[in-house]
């Protein structure tokens, strides 16, 4: 279901800092200042080009701009990757990671590509019941977790219980922008629907590189 990331050469050239976090970081420093220096009140232009941003991920434009900013920045700074992340991928430390996704085929994919990169795989699951009950039997370093969940606990109260019971660290998968960025204080990365495998090792090797 996913493409396969490249393989990489080896790591003979120097590393340099990498430009989507360098733009990202940029961006929120602009936006940061410019709400605390104006209370919050944008100027027309800068507060149509917010909106133009945040409509790119669908998010609710119609707000004052301090909650435009506030739920934009909590999508982009976990989707870049992070700015110290010079390591190579081939470096990251394997995890003992819990899938819960409720798409079956999303699911065997992520189990697939996590395990052909080195990873332990707890599941995978749909049900957040089961996926609990597996957290609390085993020793899990990060779940990938799927917000929209057909279950009776959502994908919310689920990472909920993961970072504050068993200090389970979180990887949104969502095709649910609005709901990613509202609950972002739970996550430490997010990964958004359609993605691809190198996506998804991206995110995950951040976790390990920096666990």
């Amino acid at each position: 279901m996913f493409d396969r990331p490249p393989v990489t050469e080896p790591d003979h050239a120097p590393t340099q800092t990498d430009p989507v976090a360098d733009s990202v970081e940029r961006l929120c420093r602009l936006y940061d200042t410019r709400l605390a220096d104006t209370g919050g009140d944008l100027s027309p232009e800068d507060a149509r080009e917010l909106k133009a941003m945040a409509a790119i991920y669908d998010l609710d434009t119609d707000r004052p701009s301090a909650e435009v900013w506030r739920d934009l920045r909590a999508v982009v700074t976990r989707q870049a990757p992070a700015a110290s992340s010079d390591a190579p991928r081939s470096d990251a430390e394997a995890l003992t990671l819990l899938v819960v996704e409720d798409d079956a085929d999303a699911a065997a994919s992520l189990t697939e590509l996590l395990t052909e990169a080195g990873h332990s795989v707890v599941g995978p699951f749909h049900s957040a019941a089961a996926a609990e009950a597996a957290a609390a039997l085993h020793a899990i370093d990060a779940a990938l977790l799927d917000i929209n969940l057909s279950s009776e606990m959502t994908g919310v109260e689920l990472a909920e219980v993961l970072t504050s019971r068993w200090d389970v660290r979180v990887i949104f998968i969502s095709g649910d922008v609005s709901a990613a960025a509202r609950h972002a204080d739970l996550a430490e990365a997010l990964v958004l629907k359609p993605y691809n495998g190198a996506q998804i090792l991206e995110a995950v090797a951040r976790l390990g590189q920096t666990g």
